[in-house]
């Protein structure tokens, strides 16, 4: 297993996922009770130290959910989220008794803004509040987490005096939120090293960091965080959660891993799952991710300008701090557009077999600019098919030639193809039914292709507004245990989908017989 590295020098920093519960509140983004087991064995599988699965007292699918997840993933610590209150405690604690290991997360607010407008109690009632909870809890759980919400906006006096109230009563680890994506670094580090220092029996306990992303600084306060003495982050897959989000997990985890030089620090997970991990969440929670998200992103390994494009085909390093690939994500480094240059197409066609001579690899590159400059970015099957318009013949093994599709309120959607197999030149029709026109599609298409391919994923982008918009689609498949990614744009995106598919097959089929 591929982990972040962590020797003798070096301090194991526990990753807390809140993924199923803070995750979840992301407007948007809700899952089904039943549907977080699926995702709660992958994080199992990414090797999280610590899961928060849901919070118990909410609903009975979400106290079901916890439960089910608690008595499966006995390997994981197990979070029952509490306010504090006793009926949101008895519901953690019934929740998560059949956990092989598991801890009691209560909260409640700390700043006066939260105790004057939301829970209209004074500073003296909260601390008498949280030490009474802490306690009663510590009658069923050893490790009980406490949270102080919002006290990067409290006044730290008063963190420290209810930090201090909270280890007096048994409370082992000690959360120190940014709730709302307030604090700068350097005041995160202040604020855990003075508590360490200054609360009684605060060098007897751990500490975790709970970072939102309102200002985009939730990965840098919480690294401010570890530098402070913390040795635990909460964290959502793909940054997930309230408004902005909370700390991305895989930024927080390559962060480490690339730079635990300076940082000195590693963690557990399997960085080779993070790239599945962040898929699955995403299409399970319906939650797009923005092309440009770091590690994760679309954008975030692609590279289209020209020199960018030749400082990687010479050396990876030149402008890559990480391996896509160790993280389970294919490389599809170079995007072709109208900033490639022709190093960048003649080194792609290659890849697919296509040799030609300079004389017209010259013209291909012309045609190449001139498609570029209409829509930007040009797909492998858009430039193959120029290569083979330029020397009269036709490398992908597969050609869609026509495509009808019935659809209607009151009858079956049904699609028909007729597919050309290149090397052979026949051509055959195949139809199929789906609940939707692109079901029907996509089953239309897969009766042509080899039965070892699996249909993956598909998305659909709109790249533009109005009557005359285009939509983008992108699927991917697996072939042979490799992914694929094919990619279209028409006005009409079912006939986009349908040439993403092909697409992705023909790279599939080329690329595989050439190696």
């Amino acid at each position: 297993m591929m982990t972040t590295e962590t020797n003798n020098a070096m301090n194991k920093i526990q990753i807390f996922d809140t993924t199923l519960r803070d995750g979840e509140q992301s407007p948007g983004a809700s899952i089904a009770p039943e549907r977080k087991i699926i995702i709660a064995r992958q994080l199992a599988k990414l090797g999280i130290d610590v899961i928060e699965p849901g919070f118990p007292v909410s609903s009975p699918g979400e106290f079901a959910a916890v439960q089910q997840i608690s008595r499966e993933l006995q390997g994981v610590e197990i979070a029952g989220f509490a306010r504090a209150v006793k009926g949101d405690i008895d519901a953690a604690v019934r929740a998560t008794e059949d956990a092989a290991r598991r801890r009691l997360h209560l909260f409640i607010s700390s700043s006066d803004i939260h105790l004057n407008h939301q829970l209209r109690k004074s500073r003296d009632e909260v601390i008498q509040i949280a030490r009474d909870m802490v306690a009663y809890g510590k009658q069923f759980v050893e490790e009980i987490e406490f949270s102080a919400m919002d006290s990067t906006r409290s006044g730290r006096d008063f963190v420290i005096q209810l930090v201090e109230a909270v280890i007096a009563e048994g409370a082992t680890i000690i959360n120190l939120p940014d709730t709302l994506g307030y604090a700068l670094p350097h005041e995160v580090i202040d604020l855990f090293q003075a508590v360490r220092k200054e609360a009684r029996g605060g060098d007897t306990v751990r500490y975790s960091a709970h970072c939102h992303n309102d200002l985009g600084l939730a990965v840098a306060n919480s690294i401010a965080a570890i530098q402070g003495g913390a040795t635990q982050i909460e964290v959502t897959v793909n940054g997930i959660g309230e408004r902005a989000g909370n700390c991305s997990l895989e930024e927080l985890v390559m962060a480490i891993e690339t730079r635990k030089d300076a940082l000195h620090v590693g963690t557990n997970i399997n960085i080779g799952e993070i790239y599945e991990t962040s898929r699955l969440v995403s299409r399970t929670m319906n939650f797009p991710i923005a092309y440009n998200k770091p590690i994760v992103g679309r954008n975030a390994f692609q590279h289209e300008s020209g020199i960018h494009q030749d400082g990687l085909l010479k050396n990876r390093n030149t402008y890559e701090i990480m391996d896509p690939e160790a993280m389970g994500i294919s490389r599809s480094m170079i995007i072709l557009g109208k900033h490639s240059g022709s190093h960048a197409i003649k080194h792609r066609l290659s890849e697919y077999g296509v040799v030609m001579t300079a004389e017209q690899l010259r013209d291909v590159y012309n045609q190449f600019k001139e498609l570029a400059d209409r829509q930007k970015i040009v797909t492998d099957d858009e430039l193959i098919r120029i290569a083979g318009d330029l020397t009269k013949t036709q490398p992908n093994p597969l050609e869609l030639i026509d495509l009808n599709v019935h659809a209607g309120t009151q009858r079956s959607r049904s699609a028909t193809v007729t597919i050309r197999e290149n090397s052979s030149g026949a051509e055959k029709s195949y139809m199929a039914i789906g609940e939707g026109p692109l079901e029907a599609v996509i089953q239309a298409i897969g009766q042509a292709i080899p039965q070892s391919v699996e249909f993956e994923d598909l998305e659909l982008h709109s790249l533009s507004t109005g009557e005359d918009a285009h939509g983008e689609a992108v699927v991917s498949i697996i072939y042979k245990g490799k992914r694929f990614r094919g990619s279209s744009i028409h006005k009409d995106i079912v006939l986009a989908a349908a040439q993403a598919y092909i697409s992705a097959c023909n790279q599939a089929m080329m690329t595989v017989e050439i190696v």
